[in-house]
């Protein structure tokens, strides 16, 4: 299952309280800090509302043996 590289770009701080929280379910917490989230509908939907605070990224998972 892919997963999500999610970077906060810009300051959640003069938005809404939802997008706030909605920065601080996701995990962030300070400028360019990085999670990574398994890709579900859940994050995605998260994901809809602070696209102009957020980068996310698509990795690949590469299969090791």
């Amino acid at each position: 299952m892919p997963k999500l590289r999610i970077t906060l770009k810009r300051s959640p701080i003069g938005y809404n309280e939802t997008q706030k929280r909605t920065v601080r379910a996701l995990g962030l917490r300070k400028l360019h800090q990085t999670v990574i989230h398994e890709d579900n509908p859940s994050i995605r939907g998260m994901l809809q509302r602070i696209p102009h605070l957020v980068q996310v990224e698509v990795i690949e998972e590469v299969a090791s043996s």
